[in-house]
């Protein structure tokens, strides 16, 4: 019952690492509210209290900016206060590609989500916290945004590259206000998301070569290390990016 007590928002719970750390939150005692734009988020919703959990669903699109107002002001209103927010929300365009072939809207669509989401969800954050004493604050990057890579997804590399310095950036200018604000850097995992677009097995292969694991991580795994940033577990800790990725990064040569 690590966050007993705790009001925790979260974006993305449709599916995926969203969806998971909606239930392991729950589980360890906070109460939950879920964001997603995907009719999915009821059901996960649904999920959390058949297990006991006490939740709500709120839908809203992450790149509007009052969208997310009024999903924290839900969160204050229903809940009295915000501890935890975990700016997960992302999306992984099929047509994003290299500098030359992705096109504008595919660019601005990707940054809409995956860095103004996590801007807006951590301006609000912030004012909601320093209402109530401080808290924590989760940005879900990814282990693209600190290696290159010859499969290229430019916007999503560059989005999640911003994700960090985003982090960085808000941890020291918040830390006195006992408001904590870490990355977590997810390696490929095997969601819904990543699935569809790894839809061979020479795609897959062409991914797990590189992991020292020889596997995907599961949504499971990324819940744990969030439960971690949330949790007082990591109380002097702000500013860090956890990497959560089979050793991806730290890989040279893998084993045969």
């Amino acid at each position: 019952m690590r966050l007993q007590g705790k009001v925790a928002l979260i974006t993305g719970t449709g599916s995926g690492i969203g969806r998971a750390t909606a239930l392991r939150f729950a589980a360890e005692g906070a109460q939950i509210v879920a964001v997603d734009i995907a009719d999915s988020n009821e059901g996960t919703v649904a999920e959390v209290q058949r297990a006991g959990g006490e939740a709500i669903a709120v839908h809203a699109d992450v790149s509007d900016d009052a969208d997310v107002a009024a999903a924290f002001g839900r969160a204050e209103d229903v809940y009295g206060g915000l501890d935890v927010a975990f700016n997960n929300a992302g999306i992984m365009l099929d047509d994003d590609t290299d500098a030359i072939a992705t096109g504008e809207e595919t660019i601005d669509r990707t940054f809409g989500v995956n860095i103004k989401g996590v801007l807006y969800g951590c301006r609000h954050a912030v004012e909601a916290m320093r209402r109530h004493g401080g808290g924590s604050i989760i940005n879900t990057a990814s282990f693209v945004a600190s290696v290159g890579a010859a499969t290229p997804q430019i916007a999503y590399t560059a989005s999640k590259g911003a994700v960090l310095a985003l982090t960085r950036e808000l941890a020291v200018v918040h830390a006195r206000e006992n408001i904590r604000v870490n990355a977590l850097s997810p390696g490929p995992l095997q969601t819904e998301m990543l699935m569809s677009f790894l839809d061979t097995p020479e795609k897959k292969q062409r991914r797990l070569v590189h992991v020292p694991m020889g596997r995907f991580g599961e949504a499971d795994e990324m819940a744990s290390a969030a439960l971690f940033l949330a949790s007082d577990d990591s109380s002097y800790m702000t500013g860090a990016n956890l990497q959560v990725d089979g050793g991806l990064t730290a890989a040279y040569v893998t084993p045969e």
